[in-house]
């Protein structure tokens, strides 16, 4: 049976198939009920031992791709379409902060602060009420791939640098200075322990519970242009190259696919499945 059977993470641990998970992320994308039975048992029909997690999420794209319109496919392969703002960090972290702008945050990129021994570039700092975060973005183009605690712990020794001389400033009286990690991928048991303890917020692809990455997104419904399925690989590097990142710039700017060298005859493709990711 389906439920028996023993699937592949990408992280190599070998976990049973969770067919509800399958019909839950399928349900995210928009499709409906018949569409959904449909894909669950076609993929069940084709389960094998030790089947990856990646083999499984393929044919289900595939599918949904086939039977709906491109949006739905897009809003399937979310969590791909992280991975592939890469292989450089920056647009990860102009993808988030452009998340924290959404929510309220005023929010500057990658500044160079001075801190109590030495000079500290910052990937992000947003300022929400009393409350200014210094946030350092870990980005992972592989999946399976875990944010250990070395991580937080540097991060949080060059906040604490920072913070020494941050704390000092008149524009920062009366404020809470936090330093915050933020992954695409997920964090190790020892990181959020750690976090925990010293009170560094961490924000991971599936953490905390009510405000992870995944999360987030849903709720502003932000979508990196990497989830498009009207573009080719070089035309997403090219507009990542122009510090393009969101779905919502192409639906307003179209004029930045001609500057990519798209011609007329696909933009209109590919800002009207741009405009279906973004409503």
């Amino acid at each position: 049976m389906a439920k028996d059977q023993l699937i592949t993470k990408a992280s190599g641990e070998r976990v049973s198939f969770d067919m509800e998970k399958l019909r839950r992320s399928l349900k995210k994308s928009g499709a409906d009920n018949h569409t959904i039975d449909t894909i669950v048992n076609s993929v069940v029909g084709r389960l094998y031992e030790g089947i990856s997690t990646k083999e499984i999420y393929t044919m289900a794209f595939t599918m949904l791709r086939d039977k709906h319109t491109a949006s739905f496919a897009a809003r399937y392969k979310l969590k791909s379409a992280i991975m592939e703002l890469g292989p450089s960090g920056y647009p990860f972290e102009k993808y988030f902060s452009e998340i924290l702008r959404f929510q309220g945050y005023t929010v500057q990129i990658s500044q160079i602060l001075q801190g109590r021994c030495v000079t500290h570039e910052i990937d992000i700092i947003a300022r929400f009420d009393h409350d200014v975060f210094f946030i350092e973005c870990k980005y992972h183009n592989g999946r399976g791939t875990l944010t250990d605690v070395k991580t937080p712990l540097y991060i949080n020794s060059r906040f604490e640098d920072v913070k020494f001389v941050q704390a000092q400033l008149p524009a920062n009286k009366n404020k809470q200075l936090k330093g915050w990690v933020v992954t695409n991928t997920h964090f190790s048991d020892d990181a959020i322990q750690y976090g925990r303890c010293v009170g560094l917020e961490l924000v991971g692809w599936d953490y905390p519970k009510g405000n992870s990455l995944k999360e987030q997104i849903d709720q502003t419904g932000l979508h990196p242009i990497t989830c498009l399925t009207t573009l080719t690989k070089s035309e997403k590097a090219n507009l990542l190259d122009a510090k393009i990142v969101l779905c919502r710039e192409l639906a307003e700017q179209p004029d930045a696919l001609a500057a990519a060298g798209i011609t007329k005859s696909r933009i209109h493709k590919i800002t009207d499945e741009a405009r279906q990711l973004c409503r």
